[in-house]
Parts: C-alpha cells; sequence; structure tokens
C-alpha cells in the first residue's frame, strides 16, 4: 500500500480469523433492545469526498467514517453482526492501559502502518487529517490539520497546542475488549488490538470522553447519519479478532442497521 506521506509500507493482516472476517465485510469467497441509543441531533456527515464505508474499508487503512447507505450493504451489515457470538461482560480485575502495551507504540505485530517510523497515533492523524502540517524537520509528527470529525458531523481546526480536542477512540474499547476476553489473550495480541488502524478512529475529544468504554447500547455517535457504519466497524474489529459482544450491544447494532 501507498504510505500516508511518502514511501511504502506494509500492511499485514491476520491470517484465518482476518479472512474469515472479512468474507463477511468485503463480499470474499465462501463466506428493541435492553439499552437505548442516544436522542441526540442528526447532524450531516462533512462532505470531504475522502470518507469510506467501513464495507469499503475492511483493514482501516482508508480515511473517515461514511454513511451505509443502501439496502444490500445494510443486510451486509446485519450478516456480519448476526455472525457474532454473545456473552455477558466479564469483570474489570485487573485491567490496566498498560496491558496492550505503550500507548502509540508502532512496533505492534501483524497490523497496517506498524513499524514505519511513526507513532500509531500521529499515523491516524494523517490517515484522517487533511491539510496536514508537520513539526519542522519530521515528515511524521502533526501539528495541525483539519479533521471532518465523523461522530459528530463538525470540522474541527485542529491544533497541536489543544492536543485533547481530537482523541484517538478505540471503537472497541480495551477495557470493554478486557472484559470480553482479552485479558487471556496474549500481549502480542493485545497490543495487536490497541494499535489497529481498524480499531481507531480520530474524533472530537469530548465525544469520545463522553463514550468511555461503553458499547453500542450505551453509547453511539451522536452524528445519526453514520451509526450504522460505527457498529459495522464495532463488528469488524470483534470478528477479526474473535471477540464476542454483549447481547443488547448486538440488538442495538442490528437496530442501527435496519435490523
Amino acid at each position: 500500500m501507498t504510505r500516508l506521506r511518502g514511501g511504502t509500507r506494509s500492511a499485514v493482516m491476520t491470517g484465518a480469523v482476518a479472512c474469515a472476517a472479512m468474507a463477511l465485510i468485503a463480499g470474499c469467497e465462501g463466506l428493541d433492545t435492553s439499552g437505548s441509543a442516544p436522542e441526540s441531533g442528526a447532524a450531516a456527515p462533512a462532505p470531504d469526498g475522502r470518507s469510506v464505508s467501513p464495507l469499503r474499508n475492511p483493514d482501516g487503512t482508508k480515511p473517515g467514517l461514511a454513511p451505509v447507505a443502501s439496502e444490500t450493504d445494510e443486510a451486509t451489515a446485519r450478516k456480519l453482526i448476526e455472525s457474532l457470538r454473545t456473552k455477558g461482560r466479564g469483570p474489570q480485575t485487573g485491567y490496566d492501559r498498560d496491558e496492550f502495551g505503550y500507548a502509540w507504540m508502532d512496533t505492534a505485530d501483524n497490523v497496517p502502518l506498524a513499524r514505519n517510523g511513526c507513532d500509531t497515533r500521529n499515523d491516524l492523524l494523517q490517515r484522517d487529517g487533511q491539510s496536514l502540517r508537520f513539526r519542522s524537520g519530521s515528515d511524521c509528527v502533526v501539528i495541525a490539520m483539519t479533521l471532518r470529525d465523523p461522530y459528530t458531523g463538525t470540522t474541527i481546526q485542529w491544533r497541536k497546542q489543544d492536543a485533547s480536542e481530537v482523541q484517538i477512540d478505540h471503537v472497541v474499547p480495551l477495557s470493554y475488549s478486557w472484559q470480553m476476553g482479552s485479558s487471556r489473550w496474549s500481549e502480542d495480541k493485545r497490543e495487536q488490538l490497541a494499535n489497529d488502524p481498524l480499531n481507531l478512529i480520530p474524533a472530537e475529544g469530548r465525544a469520545n470522553s463522553a463514550k468511555g468504554d461503553s458499547g453500542p447500547a450505551s453509547w453511539l455517535p451522536p452524528n445519526k447519519q453514520i451509526r450504522c457504519a460505527y457498529v459495522v466497524r464495532f463488528a469488524q474489529v470483534a470478528a477479526k479478532y474473535e471477540m464476542p459482544v454483549t447481547a443488547p450491544d448486538q440488538r442495538m447494532m442490528l437496530k442501527q442497521c435496519g435490523g
């Protein structure tokens, strides 16, 4: 694939697990709820001309989160969501962010954009940002950009001195994954989840903070037009990592995609 700022970088996918997930997502060969959705205003997604539907972006290397618009795509989304296993959340005992490696490490194995000399956060800012400005002497560290935030449908003129205005959301929160089984994973697999672009979306800091470690039954993006796209991305991550979701989360995900 093409580097976000020139040169080349590899995109390594997890073998059989990734292939099985992608079959449902990208059409490869062989392949009401107990929670309630937030009732926020339906901000239209910014027409940046770049955002890609998650169904057209199975490895997470393309920018943004465009709406899932057609009935055919909604049916594909529901098939993916229905394929997920369900279970109740386990205890949070022992959870620590450090269990997933240090933040934004460039050395996680088997994820796109890794080991390119640029940390994960800056890789994601470059993937989704526009009008990028870099630190003097660097082709990695973003110090200013324009972000079309899919979660709120707003445009953010971001500067590094106000870093928290844009945060990188783990679509499947790390704490959620811990309660759904990642506490028993290898360290390498947890590092992969924490740095996989499939699981990462730059978004408005306030929206990300409001989400916390919620699943879709408890939190959905304020921008209603991308809610199906958001739950598809949640399902893509769960499928790739063979992670169950809660039954209320699955029901809410199906509801967002016409189920």
